[in-house]
């Protein structure tokens, strides 16, 4: 189904100017279409362009959102011109290893950081990359879309194996 490409033009606008991913309501709203399937269709063929074109621009999916991004090698070689929330060394190293093992009790991150783990859990969840659920006498930790938007990490790898400790430190 090929849909009017003044519509797909407001939705490429809105995606570049949005700094967070953008879900089907909100791109009916900008475009004034109200079939959800002819919206996600129409975010759907720009997805499929931009792969296609040989730039370093993308536009990803996450969990049925749309954002703009940028592909490799450009995004890592460029990464350090983009604004975002400042996170301390500490703190992204312990959001590392719970993204590469989602779902992990904040009682194994003690046990592999130290107590320092509750300062850098705090420090994440209120810049809104982790969540935590009362679990026992623990918290479940899981990332957040929003980590998985600002890191454009559309699939979750799951690696078991617990770093060594010279990586810890």
């Amino acid at each position: 189904m090929e849909v009017q490409p003044d519509h797909k033009k407001l939705i490429e606008a809105a995606l570049f100017m949005s700094p967070n991913a953008l879900g089907i309501e909100d791109l009916k709203g900008i475009t004034g279409i109200a079939s959800a399937g002819h919206v996600e269709a129409a975010a759907r063929q720009l997805l499929e362009e931009y792969r296609a074109r040989d730039t370093a621009l993308e536009i990803v999916e996450i969990d049925k959102r749309f954002m703009f991004g940028l592909k490799e090698p450009y995004a890592s070689r460029v990464g350090k011109f983009a604004s975002g929330p400042e996170i301390t060394k500490g703190s992204l190293r312990v959001l590392a290893y719970v993204s590469r093992n989602d779902n992990i009790m904040q009682s194994e991150l003690v046990k592999l950081f130290g107590s320092s783990v509750y300062d850098h859990m705090k420090e994440l969840a209120e810049k809104g990359f982790v969540e935590s659920k009362k679990q026992g006498r623990s918290r479940r930790i899981s990332v957040t879309n929003k980590f998985r938007e600002y890191f454009n990490v559309t699939a979750m790898v799951k690696d078991k194996a617990a770093p060594a400790s010279s990586d810890l430190s």
